[in-house]
């Protein structure tokens, strides 16, 4: 019998993105349910929650993230969210509130607004948590019934936040093409359980072109806490075409490399971005891209301050033990690496990962 080939996308109810927009937040908590749990990490419940108290009519329940996406920290929500009857739940904070929300109200069957703080990964949009350990290593992905409702974006409130976060925003993005690409190829299916539209192929490509282009302005402004017209289009280009363009097109091997880099400990201090952007760095050399592209990729990675080499991750003089760890990790039999279309091999993915740093510090002297 043949097999049936669909090609499938996913996208969020809605999506709002602007200067001041968070304060759209307490309407539209109305429009959606009764009673909301706001979920925020720590700077947010100190500046942001304060202020929402005072403008919401219905009032809310709020409580402080417990700092990792992991399944007792998304069980200690739902109980509080229980307790409080609460039909709508809100992240308002980064990735891991984001993903900790998502799969606290799959399991409720309520509704979702993402709320992010700051522009550092592509989960706002996504029905895919990523559960960890309580040490901070990757365990699974958790696949969830719906994307969000709604997605609201204070670009006021991301100018504020710190300059790295948006880099490795830029540095989850950088990989949406170069995964999309290899899935295309090699026919393999995307994280909406079909293959890839040309939609969400072509939306992947602008993703990186955008950062490309107006990466180095859009931090330059984040600098000096100021929304420009280049920022917003980094901060859609983080959320809004990454999320989309990964979600609807694919992953790959820059994803899984990432997981793999988990397993080291020197790594648990840096964001998600930036560990992604030093998996694309590795992917470059494992699917064989041009020379050109290579340069092209890791100016992009030195001109906004991606890591080029394993010692920007925190990882000094990296034993073989450590990259067979990586490598061996990446290559399990559920990862996005198999997506390639290229074979694959445990030693060929520590050849690049070992390829990708000695062009980084090559690079990085010149």
């Amino acid at each position: 019998m043949k097999q049936v080939f669909f090609r499938s996308a996913v996208f969020p109810a809605r999506y709002i993105q602007g200067q001041g927009a968070l304060g759209l937040l307490p309407a539209w908590i109305s429009r959606l349910g009764h009673k909301a749990l706001i979920v925020a990490g720590n700077t947010a419940i100190r500046d942001i929650v304060p202020g929402l108290e005072n403008k919401s009519e219905g009032g809310f329940l709020a409580e402080a993230f417990g700092g990792e996406c992991t399944v007792k920290e998304i069980e200690r929500i739902t109980a509080i969210a229980l307790a409080g009857n609460c039909d709508v739940i809100v992240a308002l904070g980064g990735g891991k509130v984001i993903d900790t929300v998502k799969a606290v109200a799959d399991g409720l069957d309520a509704k979702t607004i993402i709320a992010p703080t700051i522009a550092s990964n592509d989960a706002p949009c996504s029905a895919v948590s990523v559960i960890y350990t309580e040490e901070g290593i990757y365990d699974h992905a958790l696949y969830l019934k719906q994307n969000p409702n709604l997605v609201l974006l204070d670009s006021g409130i991301i100018a504020k936040a710190p300059v790295r976060l948006l880099v490795a925003g830029m540095g989850d993005a950088l990989s949406t093409w170069f995964e999309a690409d290899a899935c295309y190829r090699s026919g393999s299916k995307n994280e909406a359980d079909g293959h890839c539209t040309l939609s969400a192929l072509n939306l992947a490509r602008l993703c990186y072109e955008t950062i490309l282009q107006f990466g180095k302005e859009a931090r330059e402004s984040c600098i000096a806490k100021t929304v420009s017209p280049a920022l917003e289009k980094v901060i859609e280009a983080n959320t809004l075409m990454s999320g989309l363009g990964f979600e609807s097109a694919g992953l790959a091997s820059a994803h899984s490399i990432h997981n793999g880099l988990t397993r080291l400990p020197a790594t648990h201090s840096y964001f998600h971005g930036e560990k992604v952007a030093f998996g694309v760095l590795s992917g470059l050399f494992l699917s064989n891209r041009t020379s050109d592209l290579i340069a092209e990729v890791y100016s992009f990675c030195e001109a906004v301050g991606l890591p080029v080499t394993l010692e920007q991750l925190g990882v000094i003089n990296p034993s073989e033990e450590d990259l067979q760890t990586v490598a061996k990790a990446a290559c399990a039999p559920s990862e996005f690496i198999w997506h390639e279309p290229v074979e694959i091999t445990v030693e060929k993915v520590v050849q690049s990962i070992r390829k990708a740093d000695e062009y980084g510090k090559a690079h990085s002297r010149k």
